[in-house]
């Protein structure tokens, strides 16, 4: 039985420009260059340059059209320090109205275009949503090969090791197997993977029986590439045979032996029970634990050769301290000049004069329209972004005054996400989407913009501590330590109360881990 039920929902939802600036909000500065580079890309009517020269040429030509066609944004493009001032002296204003000199009228009066050598039907097929994609959320088959500011990785470790299997005099089968190995190294320099797999793999794949024994003779060919130390299966293994490459002497004898027989006992820094074990002196047990910590337990990330692309860090703000003065800018990366296409806005305007107005001019026009659109969708939410990461830096420097004059760590306020997004008035997911993945230039170094939020700690005085603050003089008082008698968790808790921190000891345990210090046990040395 049919059944008409009325039912009332309230939901929400965001709209394409949304969506837009969301994402590139989120983005840092290397990706918004390739985010604009697709833009440009795949939008005819979006354009790099500055609008004001049109603009001016119209406004000497005809004084009618001054305000139609006044452009409110054209001192935003033109002067480097409007973006400041603006958002010193009218946070509480919009700032993104963009005006295009197009006429705002649906597509049955749309505009013929006189401009021939435009050829519309290139785009027509094109996703009409495009405006607001980004990078994964479509297709894009020069999505890998965007330009990105990275280092020169000419050079990978798989392809060295594949250069030096080339020189290795092996037959045909024992080369495949090499292959093999080399490509089930990884980022470390490991091959972790049991050979009776890789044996399994060599046959599915490429149809070739090799043995064990087989593939472990290849395997010690490998092993005996550079880096030293690469293709083993532990670092045990790893470790030895970056000693078997230096000179047979006491020292090197004795390191191996500590490997080979004490082990476990190395590990966990149990010295004595190694020197009593292989009967050592202090000063051999010395050199050669010292030899062994010189040595390298992850050969795949060494020299040029690593696995992977280092990338550059490039701020998204730059902050330099005048005179007292805080002069905070963004990374001209992050504002650049963009405009709407003239040969799009004079279509419509030569359609107006067209007296013959047939079903595939509109299509055309239409379209236009959809890209004229997007452009101004895209422009609009460059210059939120800007806006809004200015606004939130700014509030980040107010609030840190202190830490940006002297670089102090222990002069760094409790913040947390929710006290900058009430200050600035906004939601705190967007001030997270800002911090997330931002970094800042101060005359210290470059910060990322997460480092600058933290916890509150209490003190005796009442007042709370930055996290940051404690961890600081926490790794002072390890890095003060004896070496061969370092602080448990239990002193340094006690240590920090007596300076006034009410700090527990597992919060001790914890910042000592976000430190990346060991327990006292490991930190011992001889």
């Amino acid at each position: 039985m049919q059944r008409l039920d009325m039912k009332q929902l309230l939901s929400q939802k965001l709209s394409p420009q949304q969506i837009q600036f969301i994402k590139l909000l989120q983005i840092p500065t290397a990706e918004l260059e390739a985010r604009i580079k697709e833009e440009l890309e795949v939008n005819p009517a979006l354009e790099e340059g500055d609008d004001n020269e049109e603009y001016e040429e119209e406004e000497r030509s005809d004084d009618s059209d001054d305000e139609e066609y006044d452009d409110p944004d054209s001192e935003f493009d033109n002067d480097d320090n409007t973006l400041d001032e603006d958002f010193r002296d009218e946070q509480g204003e919009e700032q993104h109205e963009i005006e295009i000199p197009v006429k705002d009228e649906e597509p049955t009066d749309t505009k013929e275009s006189s401009d021939e050598d435009l050829d519309l039907s290139d785009y027509l097929n094109d996703d009409e949503i495009a405006g607001y994609k980004m990078q994964g959320d479509g297709p894009g088959e020069d999505e890998d090969d965007r330009e990105m500011p990275l280092a020169d990785t000419s050079g990978s470790l798989i392809d060295n090791l594949l250069d030096q299997l080339g020189f290795a005099n092996l037959d045909e089968k024992q080369e495949a197997i090499g292959r093999q190995l080399i490509g089930s190294i990884d980022g470390d320099g490991y091959i972790r993977r049991d050979l009776s797999a890789i044996a399994n793999d060599l046959a599915f794949s490429q149809n070739i029986e090799a043995s064990v024994p087989e593939i472990e003779a290849v395997l010690h060919v490998v092993q005996s590439f550079d880096p030293a130390g690469i293709g083993a299966r532990d670092l045990q293994e790893c470790l030895l045979l970056q000693l078997e490459r230096r000179p047979q002497d006491d020292i090197t004898e004795h390191a191996e032996r500590i490997l080979n027989e004490t082990f476990d006992e190395f590990t966990k820094k149990h010295y004595q029970r190694i020197q009593q074990r292989l009967d050592l002196e202090d000063e051999e047990i010395k050199e050669a634990i010292a030899l062994i910590l010189k040595l390298n337990p992850k050969p795949g990330g060494t020299g040029p050769v690593g696995m992977g692309k280092v990338q550059y860090i490039i701020p998204d703000f730059i902050l330099t301290h005048d005179n007292g003065q805080f002069n905070l800018t963004l990374n001209s990366r992050n504002a650049p000049d963009l405009r709407v296409s003239p040969a799009y806005t004079e279509m419509f305007q030569a359609y107006d004069k067209a007296s013959k107005k047939d079903k595939k001019m509109k299509e055309a026009v239409t379209f236009v329209k959809q890209k004229l659109d997007s452009a101004r969708w895209f422009i609009d939410a460059i210059r939120q972004r800007q806006n809004t990461l200015l606004r939130t830096m700014d509030s980040i420097v107010r609030y840190q005054r202190d830490f940006f004059q002297d670089g102090d760590e222990s002069k760094l306020r409790p913040m947390i996400l929710k006290d900058i997004a009430t200050e600035i008035g906004m939601d705190i997911s967007t001030v997270s989407r800002v911090a997330n993945s931002k970094s800042v230039q101060t005359e210290f170094g470059i910060y990322p913009l997460k480092y600058f939020f933290s916890e509150g700690i209490a003190t005796d005085s009442g007042e709370d501590a930055s996290s940051r603050e404690v961890k600081h003089i926490l790794k002072e008082i390890i890095e003060g330590e004896k070496k061969d008698r370092p602080l448990s968790d239990d002193k340094l808790e006690k240590m920090l109360n007596a300076r006034g921190y009410n700090i527990a000891r597992r919060t001790v345990a914890k910042y000592r881990e976000q430190l990346n210090i060991p327990v006292a046990r490991l930190r011992k040395e001889l």
